[in-house]
């Protein structure tokens, strides 16, 4: 669907309202179409996030990201474009070049200064071009980046670092991790509402995938906003395939068991979005 909504009026909407906007990855084109698929279901926004990693297996930015624009544009729903986990700020201007929604720019990888100023130089240039984005401190919640095992983000510095370069959402480390394959993280809630107070743009909640529902839900009510899951929907894309060539082992047709993959995140997806927005 083609509006005028953009990252930052989705996400202040939903805070306000205490509700979570789901931001699924696409890996393969087909997760794409199952994850507007699911939102078209549920009839609610969605979020395409399509990582370095992913950009890198494609051969490079352009063919699986005009792909995914297309797709979200002929969607009944709202779906925005997010670029995930950017490291490389030269892809971060391609992205705003090719027309991206908003971008997530990661510098966790650079020392607290360095991030701040980078950080700081990429939000001018995105929102000169209407462009949104997302990032977290890095070296403040840790030398392997606010989602490592056991940190945890203080909200004094969640502000400032908002404060020093202008932002539009804030991933904090709560209690997930990145790839989590079993739904057994907590997310410590407490924390989340001091963030929620004293950060004034929208929280980001990355490694999703590790959270049952009812943790899901006591996030995104103790002040979460924008969830990510990737891992999760990974996993059940996975086991539909083998399934299916478990049940056709003679299939050679890609279609004939892709498909079921395809079913299964379109089918998850409507349900989490549901979750997510009670």
């Amino acid at each position: 669907m083609i509006t005028d909504l953009a990252l930052p009026g989705l996400l202040d909407a939903a805070r306000t309202a205490d509700r979570g906007v789901g931001a699924f990855n696409v890996v393969l084109l087909e997760h794409a179409e199952a994850i507007v698929a699911g939102a078209e279901l549920a009839g609610l926004p969605v979020i395409l996030q399509i990582s370095e990693n992913c950009i890198r297996y494609h051969g490079g930015l352009a063919p699986i990201t005009t792909a995914t624009q297309a797709i979200a544009r002929s969607a009944d729903v709202d779906v925005l474009v997010h670029l995930d986990h950017v490291e490389d700020p030269e892809l971060v201007v391609a992205g705003i070049d090719l027309g991206v929604d908003s971008i997530m720019y990661d510098g966790s990888h650079l020392e607290y200064a360095a991030n701040v100023e980078a950080t700081r130089r990429l939000a001018l240039r995105c929102h000169d071009q209407g462009v949104a984005i997302e990032a977290e401190l890095g070296a403040v919640g840790g030398k392997d980046g606010v989602h490592a095992p056991g940190v945890r983000t203080d909200p004094d510095d969640a502000a400032a670092f908002v404060a020093a370069t202008g932002v539009d959402a804030l991933a904090v480390a709560v209690g997930t991790s990145h790839a989590m394959q079993t739904r057994e993280a907590s997310v410590d809630r407490a924390l989340v509402g001091r963030l929620r107070a004293a950060v004034p743009v929208p929280l980001v909640l990355h490694g999703s995938s590790g959270l049952s529902d009812a943790e899901l839900s006591g996030a995104v009510h103790a002040g979460m906003t924008k969830i990510n899951i990737s891992t999760h929907l990974n996993g059940l894309f996975t086991r539909a395939l083998r399934a299916a060539l478990e049940a056709r082992p003679d299939v050679v047709d890609p279609r004939k068991y892709v498909s079921a993959g395809r079913d299964a995140i379109a089918t998850e997806t409507a349900r989490l979005l549901t979750l997510l927005h009670a």
